[in-house]
């Protein structure tokens, strides 16, 4: 389900957040999630072909 992001936020590779950053994401980039785990959203950042975490809190609500 594409979800836009809130605010700018680190793609990490895993979901601890010492894990290492793949790319900074910016505030209206779309991402597509693929798995609400806990506080994480895993999924793939389509503009930048990668697959990462993220805090769910960052992504918009879906549209109803």
């Amino acid at each position: 389900m594409p979800r836009a992001i809130k605010t700018q936020v680190p793609l990490h590779a895993s979901p601890q957040p010492d894990s290492d950053v793949l790319i900074e994401l910016k505030q209206g980039e779309i991402f597509e999630v693929l798995e609400l785990a806990g506080d994480h959203a895993w999924g793939v950042a389509p503009a930048h072909q990668l697959v990462g975490y993220l805090p769910a809190s960052v992504l918009e609500r879906p549209a109803a």
